[in-house]
């Protein structure tokens, strides 16, 4: 029997308070625990060599005394930082999608040594400034982007540079380097023929931006679609699904009045598709009976804005935990082939679900 498995025989397991004015420190935790501190330091590195019984153990005794690691001593000590940075734009309008994707890394990250930093960027801020500060302090083991475009300069910079990362979304490179990915172009089929089974036939796009490649993605799956159910595509003037609500709103009521025959609206994102039917039915149109909408969402917000409204689940649960693994992965393994995936979406359309029971 080893000595650190007499320790998990004999350590407690509930953890007492911390002393008045003691710190939360390795040796703290090695009081605690009953282990010594090179166990808790190594437990708190995962090492290979330390069972997974101390690690939790250890890990949960840091959780309720509140312990964080000394960053630049660790980095010294090791060379790594065990952070990995989120980059995320400021966007006007923050959604559960935006929410879901920073909590499912962080809970993919759980019961790691690696702890998430989320790097906000301003949407007009020079994409390469975080990046740069980032890589040039060493401030991060690891990067996850998103919102990647095809020729994407961050991917070609980390790329080049040999620095591990992950993305949400592809580029051309997407064979050389870790992502996953939703499906946006089965999204936009699937979408165009559950508003044609309706008999819609002129549909209102609030496409994502196209110089990212979803946007793209969206494009070839809407104009193939269109053409297969013979509808016709109008796609939104001066706004994006990225755009501000008071813009999107704008260019809606603007099209709807321009284009009265529209009877239809898809849109990539929730907030876009709350605006874009508030703005059809400010001008008086019914949904479910004028028109319907169809659009993406991780969680039952537009459902529980409309009931009448059709949505597809994208589950940003699965990304975030996806981008994690590879995340660390690019870290601790950086010869292995690179961690991808994607999430091809199914649609169970209320309209077949009732015409089977009926």
């Amino acid at each position: 029997m080893t000595g650190e498995d007499e320790h998990e025989k004999t350590a407690p397991v509930t953890t007492p308070p911390l002393s008045p004015g003691e710190r939360p420190t390795l040796k703290t935790m090695s009081r605690i625990t009953g282990l010594a501190i090179a166990t808790v330091s190594r437990a708190l590195s995962d090492a290979p060599d330390i069972s997974v019984e101390t690690k939790r153990r250890v890990r949960e005794c840091a959780d309720h005394i509140g312990y964080q690691p000394n960053r630049a001593g660790q980095r010294l000590r090791t060379g790594k930082t065990h952070v990995v940075s989120l980059l995320m734009p400021t966007e006007p309008d923050i959604m559960s999608h935006t929410a879901q994707l920073i909590s499912s890394i962080a809970s993919g990250l759980h019961g790691t040594p690696y702890h998430l930093v989320v790097t906000p960027y301003a949407p007009n801020e020079d994409l390469m400034r975080p990046l740069r500060h980032m890589i040039g302090t060493r401030s991060a083991d690891a990067v996850i982007l998103n919102q990647t475009m095809p020729k994407d300069p961050r991917v070609a910079y980390l790329m080049e540079r040999g620095f591990p990362f992950a993305t949400h979304g592809r580029t051309i490179w997407a064979d050389q380097h870790a992502w996953f990915d939703f499906d946006n172009r089965r999204f936009a089929e699937l979408g165009i023929a559950a508003l044609a089974r309706r008999g819609r036939r002129h549909v209102l796009i609030v496409a994502p931006p196209l110089d990212q490649l979803y946007g793209q993605d969206i494009l070839e799956g809407i104009t193939k679609a269109c053409q297969i159910h013979v509808m016709t595509p109008i796609w939104l003037k001066s706004a994006t699904s990225d755009s501000a609500s008071k813009v999107i709103e704008t260019a809606v009521s603007a099209a709807l009045k321009e284009t009265p025959e529209i009877d239809a609206i898809l849109c990539s994102s929730p907030m876009s598709a709350i605006t874009a039917i508030d703005s059809a039915e400010q001008l008086g149109r019914v949904i479910g009976r004028d028109f319907d909408a169809f659009a993406k969402e991780a969680t039952p917000l537009l459902t529980r804005f409309r009931r009448e409204a059709l949505t597809l689940h994208e589950d940003v649960a699965k990304a975030g935990k996806a981008l994690a693994r590879a995340a660390i992965q690019a870290i601790e393994q950086p010869q292995a082939a690179p961690l991808q995936g994607m999430d091809v979406p199914h649609y169970e359309d209320p309209l077949d679900l009732s015409r089977s029971h009926g």
